[in-house]
């Protein structure tokens, strides 16, 4: 069963004076249980479409049919972190702009990811996978 389907996707950035194609007719189904990867040279448009699939840009055309209760996310290739908080207020920030408390639940995250030793460290003191993982 398809989770995921891309149809004749199409993003055009426009300028005073000209258009560039980032991405152009691109189309795959992602089913239950299966993995992709998106490869290809620099500027190809890779995260265009991740951006677009995560709600961070518009598409110019083309159709995203996205199972119910399905989440996507992905992990920037360079982090975003507030240097100046803490690893606990880095990952707590999102839900503190959505009015939600749920402080146990980032705890329990962060145990998981093999970062509680580091909740009140700053990312400048974070290697780069740490980053990662905070992020």
């Amino acid at each position: 069963m398809s989770i995921l389907t891309i149809k004749n996707l199409n993003k055009i950035y426009h300028t005073k004076t000209s258009e560039t194609k980032a991405i152009e007719d691109f189309s795959f189904e992602l089913n239950d249980n299966e993995f992709i990867a998106i490869v290809g040279p620099s500027g190809c448009g890779k995260s265009t479409i991740l951006n677009i699939l995560a709600n961070l840009d518009n598409k110019s055309n083309g159709e995203i049919i996205i199972k119910d209760n399905i989440k996507l996310g992905y992990m920037l290739q360079q982090d975003a972190l507030f240097n100046w908080k803490t690893v606990l207020d880095n990952c707590l920030l999102g839900l503190e702009i959505n009015k939600l408390n749920n402080k146990d639940y980032v705890l329990k995250l962060l145990n998981t990811y093999g970062l509680k030793d580091f909740i009140n460290s700053y990312p400048n003191n974070l290697s780069g996978g740490m980053r990662q993982r905070v992020g």
